[in-house]
Order: structure tokens, then C-alpha cells, then sequence
């Protein structure tokens, strides 16, 4: 069999056979698009400083196995169609662990500060294409968050959230057994059937069906109309967190992350029969109002008739489990397949509210409506489509222009419920974002043992003033939590 000439950017390599040599998935291709070149950034707080050697070690011995980090990425000009190649190497581990040398100072909010500016000049850069498209840094800087730092920087090609997740924790073990790989929270859906005491009311039980089953179809032809009408012209309210004409998504971008209790989210959610989903979209409301209101008071932004709506980012594919990958990295058998995820968009209330329980119920209302829909589903399928006709700059600009359209978005990522420990370090907490993505501001919440943090990425030119952004995420939650308090106490008096 005759084998292909490959023109190789930006080197010289030509693959051995065509089976080194495989394509890059097409959603993944498409994240190397200049509009739309976005990077994963894992940023992780450790309960103890890092020994770098020990790191070291233990990359070598779990990621470097994975194809996917062990090689290139490179360009296939023979078919024109400007498609990407993984090619097979050899990889230094040096290469890819760095360890800048930070100015020592026992100020505590120098040394925040010191790392928060060395995570934002992290988006104004990328990884060098002559290797494996990732790096991981150690910031060895105690802060007031945790004794040490690190960002595991993985560009979005690699893999989406859920699979880099999950292929992270089978680097770690529990803490309290270090032989003992962490575990992923598995929510299973109950689906009512159909029993032999209904069988007189069978035909009731299938009418219900038949009304979800419109409401279903329903819901989903009005969320893709209004999802076609943001790509093309259905843009959100100017506010202060509004994307502004021509945004550069390559703009240097500012991270800030705030952690609250986990079961004070999940008491929340039990006062207002919620999810966790909901209560985590009524904090964002109630601190996008609250912080509109306190800089902007009733002057420059009227809130009323606003429209503001977040892109929530849905995984689609089913997660296979840090056991199942552990097993699979030991095989060296490819763990990640690429990027799987559709967007749903979401209306945000945004204004002062009396009761602060109501942002959470809003939320609700707003997350059940769209469970009755296949917004997510049809938006993946529209991004292949568009892949399919107009290439990797088409779908990446629709892509990019839905999200400039939108207010903000957010990612949900699950953590694992008990403490975990890599190469001897326990962790302290795990605060997921992204670099380059096509938005003025960015939520992410993760959740780990009982904590639960939320990471706010910004573009510079957009909020001023991130840390009292963040802030109000802490008041909203604790005014949430207290509203959850007194409605239980008034309950308990009632009854």
C-alpha cells in the first residue's frame, strides 16, 4: 500500500504507518481555530508544600502512558482540508513540569496576588506545538488558600472537562487508604413503569407519557429556534458583563475562586427541593445582581425587561469511571475520546430580591423547564453539522458567536466525595476554568469531599474589580443559607 505524503507543521515528522498517524476528531480539530483556541487550566490548592520529584514520578508513571499526552499534534496539508495528525513521541517529563521561581514574601495577599498574576499571564500564552499539548506548574508559594499551588494546563483538544477529570483522579488515591482510587458520586435516574396495581389505570399512566412526550417535543423546537436565533442575531442586554464589539478572545484573562461548604449547598437544597444545580445557578443570579446593584445602584442599568442568559455547558458522553481508567492507563489503551458536550441556554433573573430563597427558585423553575427538552442533544448535532458543511472555521464561529451573544457561561464538574492524595500530597481543593474561550465571563463550580468552589474567569477589559465580584458570590451564598435557616425555623413553628 502506497503511503501518503504528509506535510507536518510546525515539524519536520513523518509518521512510520497511517496508524500513528490518526486524525484528530473533528470537534477537537476545531479547537485550534484562532477564535476558538481554548485550554483547560486544573487549578489545584495542596495541603502541604510540593516535592517536585515525587510529582515528577508519578506523571511519568500514569500520564505519559496515555497517547494523548505522549503525542504531537500536528498539521496533514496533503487532503487540504487542513485536518491534525497525532503523532507518537518520546516525551521528556522536564519539558513539561515547570517551576517558576516566585518572589519569596510572608505577606499573605502579596503571595495571592503573586499567583493569581502568574495563572493570568498563563492565558496570554500557549503551549509550544513541538510537543505534547500540555504543561503542569508548581507554585511552591503558600497563599491564603492553600500551602502550595499548581496548574495542570492541558489544551481543549485533549479532551472536554468530564474526561480530563476523571483521567486526573486515577493519578490520585484516597487519603485515608492510599491504595484505594478516589470514586465519582453516580446519580441514577428512576423512571417510573408501569405496575400491576395500575393496571386498571394503565391508559392514564401512558396518556401522562404521551403529554410529556409533547411537551418534550415542544420545548425542544422553541430552545433550538431561540439557539439559531442567538447565533444569528439575538444578542443579551448590554451590562457590565457583556462582551464588548470585536472582543479578542486571546485577551489576557483574570481567575478568582471562592469555596463554600457543600452541605450548606446541599441544606439549601433540601429547604427549597432543589438540585445542586439550582441552588449553584441561584448563587450566580443573586451575585451578578448583587454586584450590578452595589456598583451601579439604579443609574446606568436598568434591570428590569434585562435579558441576560448563561450557556450552560452539558457533557453528553457517559463518564466510565476512574477505576475503569486506571485499568485502561495500565493497558496504555487511549482513555479520552475527544470532546462531547452540547450547550443549553439558560435565562437569568438578574435583579434585587426581598427573599433570597426566590433566586433559587427562579433557578428552578428555569432548570426544570429545560430537563423537558433535547436543547443539549440537538446543539451537539447541530455543531457536526455545521462541521460537516462549512468545515472547522465555520462551526467554531458558530460556536464563538453564540457565546459572545450570551451573558456568561457555566460548567458544572463532580468531584469525588472523600479526601484524595497524589504521590503523598493531600489536596486541598480543585478549581477547574478555561483560557481563550470565547466569552466575557466564565463560571465553573467543582465539587471535592464537602467543599465546593466556584471559579470565575474574566476577560481584563470587562470587570475591574474580580476579587469583590467573588466576594459576592460568598455574601449571596451566606444570605441564601441564612433565608434556608429562617424558612426551616418558621416551618418547625408551624408545625
Amino acid at each position: 500500500m502506497e503511503k501518503k505524503n504528509m506535510s507536518l507543521k510546525p515539524l519536520g515528522i513523518i509518521a512510520k504507518n497511517l496508524d500513528e498517524a490518526m486524525l484528530l476528531s473533528p470537534s477537537s480539530r476545531m479547537f485550534h481555530e484562532p477564535n476558538y483556541n481554548v485550554y483547560v487550566l486544573a487549578i489545584m490548592g495542596w495541603k502541604v508544600p510540593i516535592n517536585v520529584d515525587s510529582i515528577k514520578t508519578e506523571l511519568q508513571s500514569k500520564m505519559l502512558k496515555h497517547p494523548r499526552f505522549s503525542s504531537l499534534q500536528v498539521m496533514d496539508e496533503s487532503d487540504g482540508g487542513g485536518n491534525m495528525r497525532w503523532i507518537p513521541r518520546t516525551v521528556n517529563i522536564d519539558d513539561h513540569v515547570i517551576v517558576p521561581q516566585l518572589a519569596d514574601n510572608n505577606n499573605m495577599d502579596k503571595a495571592d496576588e503573586l499567583v493569581e498574576d502568574y495563572i493570568s499571564n498563563l492565558s496570554t500564552t500557549n503551549v509550544d506545538m513541538s510537543k505534547p499539548l500540555w504543561d503542569f506548574h508548581i507554585l511552591n508559594v503558600k497563599t491564603s488558600h492553600a500551602e502550595a499551588t499548581s496548574v495542570f494546563r492541558i489544551h481543549h483538544s485533549i479532551g472536554d472537562g468530564v474526561a480530563l477529570m476523571s483521567f486526573l483522579l486515577s493519578c490520585f488515591r484516597t487519603t485515608s487508604d492510599p491504595t484505594c482510587l478516589p470514586k465519582l458520586p453516580v446519580f441514577s435516574s428512576s423512571k417510573s413503569k408501569p405496575t400491576k396495581n395500575r393496571k386498571k389505570n394503565l391508559w392514564q399512566y401512558y396518556l401522562v407519557k404521551l403529554w410529556f412526550f409533547i411537551q418534550l417535543l415542544f420545548n425542544t423546537i422553541v430552545d433550538v429556534l431561540l439557539f439559531i436565533a442567538t447565533a444569528l442575531f439575538l444578542k443579551d442586554s448590554q451590562t457590565p458583563f457583556t462582551t464588548t464589539q470585536g472582543f479578542n478572545a486571546s485577551a489576557r484573562q483574570r481567575y478568582i475562586y471562592r469555596t463554600v461548604s457543600l452541605d450548606d449547598i446541599k441544606f439549601i437544597k433540601d429547604v427549597t427541593n432543589a438540585k445542586v444545580n439550582d441552588v449553584v445557578l441561584g448563587i450566580t443570579q443573586a451575585a451578578l445582581s448583587r454586584y450590578i446593584h452595589r456598583r451601579y445602584g439604579k443609574g446606568k442599568f436598568c434591570v428590569e425587561g434585562m435579558r441576560c442568559r448563561a450557556n450552560v455547558i452539558v457533557n453528553l458522553r457517559p463518564a466510565l469511571g476512574v477505576q475503569a481508567i486506571a485499568e485502561m492507563i495500565e493497558k496504555n489503551v487511549a482513555v479520552i475520546q475527544g470532546n462531547c458536550f452540547g450547550f443549553v441556554l439558560i435565562p437569568l433573573s438578574i435583579g434585587q430580591s426581598e427573599n433570597p430563597l426566590d433566586y433559587v427558585y427562579k433557578a428552578k423553575t428555569s432548570m426544570d423547564r429545560k430537563k423537558h427538552s433535547l436543547e443539549s442533544q440537538c446543539t451537539f448535532y447541530a455543531s457536526q453539522l455545521f462541521l460537516n458543511l462549512f468545515g472547522f472555521k465555520g462551526a467554531a464561529k458558530l460556536t464563538q458567536r453564540v457565546t459572545s451573544q450570551t451573558t456568561l457561561a457555566l460548567s458544572n464538574v463532580v468531584g469525588p466525595r472523600e479526601e484524595i492524595s497524589c504521590a503523598g500530597h493531600p489536596l486541598e481543593f480543585v478549581a477547574p476554568t478555561c483560557s481563550g474561550y470565547p466569552t466575557g465571563i466564565m463560571v465553573h463550580v467543582c465539587s471535592y469531599a464537602n467543599k465546593l468552589t466556584f471559579t470565575i474567569a474574566v476577560d481584563e477589559g470587562i470587570i475591574p474589580d474580580l476579587k469583590q465580584l467573588g466576594d459576592d458570590f460568598i455574601q449571596s451564598f451566606m444570605l441564601i443559607k441564612e433565608a434556608a435557616a429562617h424558612h426551616t425555623k418558621l416551618a418547625t413553628k408551624l408545625d
